[in-house]
This record gives structure tokens, sequence and C-alpha cells, in this order.
């Protein structure tokens, strides 16, 4: 029987999982944002991290077949893709029980109620097949993990054609229904679920034309000359081994739980161990000759320095305020009306960085809309935002010790463009144009994948003050 190690990292905004095999491969991913209950985020995410391991199990197995087949590999991550949006489908009549039961308590009269409820269902109707189309063919499933945000903007999209007057009500129907949705832990039958996403696949290439428009993706004409004629032969060759992966039983021989919230894991405490730790270990499992982490989180920031065992040697933290982190992005985001992964491509068009006074988050909304009225674009004021988050973080580095070898940053703000860009500005204009800086498609997952090695060896490991205060005690 294969052995398998989990990490779950269970952050402040998101939660992810980590499942490795005894080389140390990450061969499972699952991500989702973290709830009031950090028990059903952390579940959750284990979940989808099993799910994503089915499908990379599977390729492996295939792995010879499908060098010479690529329309296997083809077959296989569309199938994954439409798993996905069978899951999507679920949650998402579950978010439009939640609305409905939220607009029969919040509304009072029962005219009132009808009206806000056909709304809802209009709004429901209007975006529904948009997003099935980009789980279908825009891979939707690995551009954004988060059935939050796909549907906020959906939604926020829609309310804003309606009349004025309606956007306040139902908008509060929405923040009283999107959570106790997302709280609630769906437990998937695999084996249910992939024989519709199969079925949905033979639908999707019945139904490709013989030839594409000037204007259609690369990936659609991919798909068209790998599948189009050929789609059932593929789909009868590998049923029976999706169906053997659909029956696998993942043993989890140990496991290792991290984050901002990991003192309330369901797990031994034994096996809970300082994200600091573990996102030194991951970022220098990818990148061995990593010696500076910056993880910027939800919660919190910190740079630390490790050795050449990826070991943490010395480590500076922000934890006494979100500023700077991913949450003062989430309020920004709030503030300007926009989804939050809309701000970094926003930043990215500054001409100029406004000098930002503040990056509290207190006072962030009042200092956004003094900068607003005095005629700033609001592009010019991200950008600034966006800066002023990095010279925090540079701080930090420098008290840590600074930049050596190779630089990684990790954690979620990772994948936001003007991040990216400031700090490398920064990190030129302070440590030289010799540094190597590392980001990785992996980045968020770098704490549960460091702790899914640490249940793999099974490491005791402490920070370097925790080893420090324990020696003055002891004298």
């Amino acid at each position: 029987m294969n052995k398998y190690y989990l990490g779950v990292d269970l952050g402040s905004t998101t939660s992810k999982a980590v499942i490795i095999n005894e080389k140390d491969e990450i061969i499972g991913r699952g991500i989702t944002n973290t709830r009031a209950n950090y028990s059903v985020a952390a579940d959750i995410a284990r979940d989808e991290a099993i799910y994503n391991a089915r499908f990379s199990v599977l390729k492996n197995k295939l792995g010879d077949e499908i060098k010479v087949r690529p329309e296997y590999k083809k077959y296989i991550d569309d199938l994954e893709s439409v798993f996905q949006y069978e899951q999507f489908k679920v949650r998402l009549d579950k978010l439009g029980e939640e609305l409905l039961k939220t607009c029969k308590t919040f509304f009072k009269e029962e005219e009132t109620q009808e009206k806000f409820i056909g709304h809802l269902r209009s709004i429901r109707k209007s975006f529904k097949p948009e997003i099935k189309r980009d789980y279908l063919y825009n891979n939707l499933g690995a551009k954004n993990q988060f059935f939050r945000d796909i549907v906020s903007e959906k939604y926020n999209q829609e309310v804003n054609k309606l009349d004025a007057e309606l956007f306040e009500p139902l908008m509060t129907v929405w923040d009283k229904s999107i959570s106790p949705a997302e709280n609630e832990r769906v437990q998937f039958d695999f084996r249910e679920l992939v024989e519709k996403a199969m079925k949905e696949l033979e639908d999707k290439y019945k139904n490709l034309p013989d030839s594409v428009s000037d204007n259609t993706s690369v990936d659609f004409d991919a798909e068209m000359n790998l599948l189009k004629g050929n789609f059932k032969n593929v789909s009868e060759t590998l049923r029976e081994h999706i169906y053997e992966i659909a029956e696998l039983e993942f043993h989890i021989s140990n496991m290792t739980g991290t984050g901002y919230g990991r003192a309330l894991l369901p797990f031994p405490q034994d096996c809970i161990r300082s994200e600091i730790l573990c996102h030194a270990f991951g970022a220098h499992a990818i990148f061995p000759n990593t010696r500076t982490v910056l993880d910027i989180g939800g919660q919190d920031t910190k740079a630390i320095q490790v050795d050449k065992y990826g070991l943490v040697t010395s480590f500076q933290m922000n934890d006494r305020c979100a500023a700077g982190c991913g949450r003062y992005l989430g309020y920004i985001a709030d503030e300007l009306s926009i989804s939050l992964n809309e701000l970094g491509p926003l930043a990215m068009k500054s001409t100029k960085e406004v000098n930002i006074c503040s990056t509290c988050t207190v006072f962030a909304g009042a200092e956004l809309r003094e900068l607003t009225n005095l005629g700033e674009r609001r592009e010019d004021i991200l950008g600034g935002l966006h800066k002023a988050i990095l010279m925090r973080a540079m701080s930090l580095i420098a008290r840590s010790g600074g930049v050596f070898n190779e630089f990684t940053f990790t954690g979620g703000v990772a994948r936001n463009p003007a991040i990216l860009k400031y700090l490398e500005i920064l990190i030129r204009e302070n440590y030289g144009n010799d540094i190597k800086i590392n980001i990785h498609t992996d980045s968020i997952f770098m704490g549960a994948l460091g702790g899914a090695m640490f249940a793999r060896r099974n490491l005791n490991v402490e920070l370097p003050s925790t080893k420090k205060a324990k020696a003055e005690l002891s004298k």
C-alpha cells in the first residue's frame, strides 16, 4: 500500500492542504476560504486535496501511455475541470437555498419577499450558463479555486445592472447568506460526480464545431484537434482506470497542521508546527538554494532566514496588525467595490505611485476617499498602496538579517502582480541585481507543503527563539 502524508495550513483567510508521496512529490492540492468554523475549513481543504490527488494518481498511472497519446492527458484535465463544475453546481444550489431563506426572514412583507426572490432567481439564471462555459472551456477551476469569489463577482455584476435602490438590500441578503452556505461541508461521492462529469464531457465534444473562428482560444483548438471524433474511444479506454481511481483508498500515514488557526485543528499536539517553520521548509524544498523567505499571509507577514537544510535560523514577524497583509488588501477591495483579484491588475496601470501616509487598516478607507476627492486616479492610489505594503515587508527583511543567495516569496499575496512588481524593484534597489527571486505557482501552498514534509520525516524542531528561551529557563 502506498503511503501518503498530509499538511494542512489553516490560515486566517484561506486554508490549504497538500498531500505528498514518499518521494516528497505533491500529488494533491486543496484550498478553500477559511470560515468561522476552522474544523470545516480544514476538512474541505483536505477533501479537495484528495479529489485532486485521484486525478494526479490517474495521470501517473497512465504516464507512458500519455506520452504516446496526449489526448488522454487532455481528456483527464478536462474531466477534472468538469468535475469541479459539478461540485460548484451543488454548492450553488445550497447558496440559492440560503438566499431564499434569508429573503424570507429579512423582508417582512410577503409582496416584498416575492419581488426580491424573483430578482435572485433572475440573477442566478443570468450568470449560471456563463460560469458553466468558463469551467468547461476556459479552465476556471484552475484560475480561481474559491466558490465565494466566483459567485460574488457575477452576483455583483448582475446587481449593478438593476435599479440603484435594489443594490443595498440585495447585497445585504448576499452578505447574510454566503457564510452559512460556505460553512457547510459537502461530502461528494467521487464516482458519482466523475460519472456526471464524463457525461457532460460527452455532450461538450459532440457539440464541438467542425471549424473555429479567428477569435477562438488556442485551448479550444487543441481540444478539438485531439478529441473531436475520437472522444468516445478515449472515454471508454479510460473509464476502467477512472473507476479504479475512484475506489482507491488514500492511506494518510502522518499529518502536520500549521497556520494561523493551527491550535484549533483537530490534530494531536505533536502534529502541530509553526507556520514559520513550515513555510521555510516548503520554500526550501522547491528552491534548495533559498536562504531568505518572505511570507505575506492574510493576517501577518514573516521574514525568515533558513540554512542549507531549510531550517529556520532567524525570523521577524508582524503579527500585531493586519496592515500590509491579505486582509488589508481585502478591505481595500471592499472599499472600492471590486474583487480582490482586480486589485493587482488595476495597480499595474499606475503611472505614478501616490504617497500613502498610513497603511493602517482602520484608516485605509478614510485615506482612500480623501485621495479620491483630491482627484488622484484609483490606479495611482493602488500603486502607492502596493508599494507601501512592500516597504513594510522590506523593514522586516532587514531586521531578520537581509537577503542572501536566493530569495523566495510565499503566501497568497504572491499571486498579486503589482506586489511582485514592487517586490522586485525594492529587492534590486536594496540588495543588488545578483539576488535570484523565486516565485512559484504553488507559492500559496508552501506552508502546507512544509507541513506534509515534516509529517513524512516526523521531525520535531522548534523556532530559534523558543530554543533560546528554554535554555535560559534551565539555567
